[in-house]
């Protein structure tokens, strides 16, 4: 008789693991390289969903070829609304370094018509390579080594950083 109870409760409990189960919401993403090889391994790269009015965030590592699964974080109240209300995912780094222009590291996440998956609306896009190289008309910050006679003791005046005394009464 007492196994009975117990029974149904365990029924009861499977049962509604099963219907969270089907209501997370999942987002599906790749990743995008500028500079890579077509046989480049993506495996490693971390991405981060955000969604607002929510404290918790959700990571997800990209697989070999640059996709990546994550369920989209979301709150106890929001656990039974169907759409979430604003969420971003962010490009945050990997295992090797990797260079990223601050507006292809976030992007926005949107729902897949006829489906119940999400997507990002902009790609993720990096590069492997510094795009320092690339810049032009960036000038050198090699300093101005003015002369001083050993005799004084000195350090050479490249050592010194400039000092501008403001004199005055504040």
């Amino acid at each position: 008789m007492a196994l009975r109870p117990v029974a149904v409760l365990l029924f009861a409990v499977v049962l509604s693991g099963i219907f969270q189960l089907s209501r997370c919401q999942v987002l599906k993403g790749n990743l995008t390289c500028l500079d890579c090889s077509s046989h480049y391994d993506f495996s490693g790269i971390k991405v981060l969903v955000k969604c607002a009015n929510v404290k918790r965030l959700a990571a997800s590592t990209t697989k070999s070829q640059g996709s990546f699964e994550v369920e989209l974080p979301s709150g106890s109240s929001s656990r039974t609304s169907t759409t979430p209300l604003n969420c971003l995912a962010k490009l945050i780094g990997g295992s090797s370094q990797i260079y990223a222009s601050r507006k292809n590291m976030v992007s926005k996440i949107v729902k897949i018509q006829d489906s119940s998956s999400y997507t990002i609306s902009t790609p993720l896009v990096f590069s492997t390579t510094s795009p320092v190289g690339k810049l032009k008309n960036i000038g050198s910050s090699k300093t101005i080594d003015l002369p001083v006679p050993r005799e004084w003791g000195l350090a050479p005046s490249s050592f010194y950083t400039p000092f501008f005394p403001i004199i005055g009464i504040p």
